[in-house]
């Protein structure tokens, strides 16, 4: 059995896991990067991710500070300027427009794996940070100075501190102890390519429908990325749906929006779920991104939050270190779960409030949302409001979520 030391080892090598390991190595740290396997950097020409995320304006800055955008940019991401949402069962609508603001657009519709290769390129880069690969976490525990880690391949490491970044079913969380509220909304998210008649035209638009919101993605290839929220028993049997048929259902219920359906990639459905850990953190431990939370999809809000997860730890990790305090100090580590538990869970629960809001089907239910909607839209007020708040552009923000470096 090796055995090695490190001040920080972050398991989960995602969008969430990867910038902060990219953030936290700009100070003089020595960390290790643990992930079951080292992503693809290379696809066929014409693919595109299954996976897409809607990253906001802060998000942008997050990845800008640690060198990742200009690769992501580079590699493929489409700038969405509108954003329009209706509901299928009155007139009611939204219409955020980036004309409204002081940017150019709302944000960037970017196909995870590009984000995840672009934070890849830079951190294996880095002398400080060794990324170890093919393994899986098969035990952990706390020592008096940090915490150990053994590996199924018979290895162990330490570290000061160990940062979960290992998604939604956090093999970490649960070793620890970390007990997790929510239930299952038994809904899954149904993603596909879609190629369409129309153009996108640079436009997020979703509709409200019985058993959940469709929305479409604007990609960069011309192409839109759906994200369908169906009762999972629908979103099962449309999987097993040839893809004319598909396409003919998919048509129907958008509305004509885009026109005609004409092709679609391969499709998968999520299990979506409401989850928080009642901790973020425990001795020489902390949790961030989808180990934390998991929240609805409706408004792809879920890589924002663990961005903002990211930015925080490293910026508190390495105020830390520049004060000569341990690694894993608790004072900084509960500072850490006060900064970001109470804006997730507000986030959260404003996502689970709009779901159930939009599956009631009763009369009085759709004419009060309705009209709600249509009362926002008319006043450039809220609308600013919304806008600023879906951007990321809030107070308390980390400094790399405000353009800023914290090291």
């Amino acid at each position: 059995m090796s055995s090695k030391h490190f001040d920080v080892i972050i398991v989960g090598g995602g969008i969430v896991g990867a910038t902060a390991t990219c953030a936290i190595a700009q100070a003089d740290i020595n960390i290790a990067l643990l992930d079951a396997r080292r992503p693809g950097r290379q696809w066929p020409a014409n693919s595109v991710d299954l996976r897409v995320s809607a990253l906001t304006k802060a998000s942008q800055n997050i990845l800008q500070q640690v060198g990742a955008w200009p690769a992501i940019i580079q590699r493929g991401a489409c700038a969405y300027k509108d954003m329009r949402v209706w509901d299928a069962k009155a007139d009611g609508e939204l219409h955020f427009d980036c004309a409204d603001t002081e940017f150019n657009e709302l944000g960037h519709i970017v196909e995870n794996r590009i984000t995840i290769a672009a934070l890849w390129d830079i951190l294996e880069a880095k002398a400080n940070v060794q990324c170890i690969t093919g393994v899986k976490v098969a035990d952990t525990f706390a020592i008096n100075n940090g915490r150990t880690l053994l590996l199924d391949n018979g290895d162990k490491i330490t570290a000061d501190l160990v940062i979960a970044a290992d998604g939604r079913e956090s093999f970490l969380r649960k070793k620890a102890g970390i007990e997790v509220t929510g239930w299952p909304y038994h809904q899954d998210g149904l993603v596909a390519t879609i190629t369409t008649e129309k153009s996108h035209q640079h436009t997020a638009w979703q509709r409200f429908l019985d058993e959940g919101p469709l929305a479409f993605l604007p990609l960069h290839t011309g192409q839109c990325s759906i994200v369908w929220t169906l009762t999972t028993e629908t979103a099962q049997s449309y999987l097993q749906l040839s893809d004319q048929d598909f396409l003919n259902k998919l048509e129907t219920v958008s509305n004509g929006i885009l026109g005609k359906m004409l092709d679609t990639g391969p499709r998968a459905a999520f299990p979506l779920k409401y989850q928080y850990a009642n901790r973020y953190t425990d001795e020489h431990l902390a949790l961030i991104g989808d180990a934390a939370h998991a929240m609805h999809p409706l408004a792809g809000q879920g890589a924002n939050a663990g961005l903002l997860d990211a930015a925080a730890i490293a910026e508190l990790l390495i105020k830390t270190k520049k004060a000569g305090r341990p690694l894993n100090s608790h004072k900084y580590l509960r500072q850490y779960e006060r900064w970001r538990k109470g804006d997730n869970l507000l986030m959260m629960t404003s996502m689970d409030i709009l779901n159930r809001l939009f599956t009631q089907q009763t009369l009085t239910v759709i004419s009060a949302r309705s009209l709600g909607m249509n009362q926002i839209n008319h006043s450039q007020l809220l609308k600013n409001l919304f806008n600023r708040h879906a951007m990321g552009l809030r107070n308390d923000l980390p400094l790399l979520a405000q353009n800023r470096p914290c090291w």
